[in-house]
């Protein structure tokens, strides 16, 4: 039995992924903003944020697991387009009297779960979803049910079925845009439909321009806010990011002022005004 209990540990070891990492020496001082920030609201607040240029990266419990949601439904249409860029599947299939693009859309837009569903069964199921995510090399995030029995199992914000860490959904999100995962078709057009985004404007576009490009999707359930996605700053940076809120009140405000936060943090990182020389003409 200890020789069993050694070499399951050694696999474990060997077999674990990397984690992201820590926080940018250049963003230290917003990590403390973020932390004063989320320290002053009740709750329990997961965020990370990723300059998909730079790599630079800020994360707020970072590491630790939250439901996903709807924000899954990222997932879910990435899997998909990824079966249309091999040639087996269509936008244009028929699934259940509608095409595939009209639940994708309806899916992304307007967060329908039954659309959702649709697009997993048609997958195969959420293992499916989960195959996709592993054969990326995409750890500590999971897709174990459908949306409906998602909502049908007794709730509780801890289980890690069908969980992603913040860190975790920004790397799933830089796979997706920068990685090879997709087409530039697919991966354009899946960017263009969250854009679209119909929800959650209370959230990480709350306090932004209404100018900045967000492209995103949001989560909800009972006593939970989520928010993940890509905001563009002024000068064509793009920052991945992930807002997860469980318990505490007015989560969708703790969200918007974190995502400022993160927006002001990121687009002053390399436009610090410099010193003038003594002596300069």
């Amino acid at each position: 039995m200890r020789l069993l209990a050694l070499l399951s540990f050694w696999l474990l070891a060997f077999t674990a992924q990397p984690a992201m990492a820590a926080t940018s020496a250049g963003l230290q001082p917003l990590e403390q903003q973020l932390r004063a920030l989320l320290a002053s609201r009740p709750g329990d607040y997961g965020v990370a944020a990723l300059d998909l240029g730079s790599g630079e990266t800020v994360s707020i419990n970072g590491d630790l697991a939250y439901p996903m949601a709807s924000t899954v439904k990222i997932a879910v249409a990435a899997a998909y387009l990824a079966q249309v860029d091999h040639g087996r599947r269509s936008l244009n299939d028929r699934i259940g009297g509608q095409t595939a693009r009209q639940l994708m859309e309806a899916m992304l837009i307007h967060s329908s779960n039954r659309a959702t569903d649709m697009l997993i069964r048609d997958l195969g199921g959420p293992s499916t979803i989960q195959t996709w995510l592993t054969w990326n090399g995409l750890s500590n995030i999971r897709v174990d049910r459908t949306i409906a029995r998602l909502l049908a199992d007794r709730r509780d914000l801890w289980d890690v079925r069908d969980s992603s860490t913040p860190n975790a959904m920004v790397a799933m999100l830089k796979t997706i845009d920068r990685g090879k995962v997709l087409s530039p078709s697919s991966r354009q057009y899946l960017l263009d439909t969250m854009a679209r985004c119909a929800t959650g404007k209370n959230r990480m576009r709350a306090l932004l321009s209404p100018f900045t490009l967000v492209q995103h999707k949001t989560g909800t359930l009972s006593n939970y806010t989520s928010d993940v996605g890509f905001i563009t700053l002024p000068d064509g940076r793009r920052i991945a990011v992930a807002f997860f809120a469980r318990g505490g009140t007015d989560r969708p405000r703790g969200i918007a002022e974190a995502a400022r936060t993160i927006y002001d943090g990121f687009a002053s990182l390399f436009h610090r005004p410099f010193a003038p020389q003594l002596g300069a003409n």
